[in-house]
């Protein structure tokens, strides 16, 4: 569990540090404020599903700007900070019914998806550094031992 919840720390860190810069670079950007949004909507689908609710209508992929970004990286760490607050007496190993977007039912334990969801985003944020470094932008350091230092 704490080797989770450092991740969780991390995604948290990570995510208002992706935040902050591109508030910083305007909108223009249009396929970095969808890459970040996917993060934080799927984000929001995991939680839900976690949380035992239908996540059947919400989206995945949307085109929002960054006041909706800022929003939900805001919504996401409060329910995700308290979520992990009580999963601290609680089986990481119960397993989870859901259906995915496509319909189809599936069942996966919390601490798979909890895993998942971090390293999703990680994979996410690491496109978005390469689509700002393509535009001429600073990628931003989110590496996990620059949290930890």
């Amino acid at each position: 569990m704490k080797t989770i919840q450092k991740m969780y720390e991390h995604l948290i860190w990570a995510n208002q540090r992706i935040l902050e810069t591109l508030q910083s670079i305007g909108d223009e950007n249009q396929d970095v404020f969808r890459l970040f949004s996917h993060i934080l909507l799927a984000e929001k689908v995991w939680i839900t599903r976690l949380q035992g609710l239908d996540s059947s209508r919400l989206p995945i992929w949307s085109d929002v700007d960054i006041e909706v970004c800022a929003e939900l990286v805001m919504q996401n760490e409060e329910i995700l900070t308290t979520f992990l607050i009580d999963l601290a007496n609680t089986n990481l190993d119960k397993l989870i019914p859901y259906k995915n977007s496509k319909g189809i039912e599936f069942k996966n334990s919390v601490r798979d998806i909890l895993i998942h969801v971090a390293l999703h985003g990680q994979y996410h944020r690491g496109q978005i550094n390469s689509l700002l470094r393509a535009k001429g932008i600073e990628p931003i350091n989110i590496d996990f031992i620059t949290f930890v230092r």
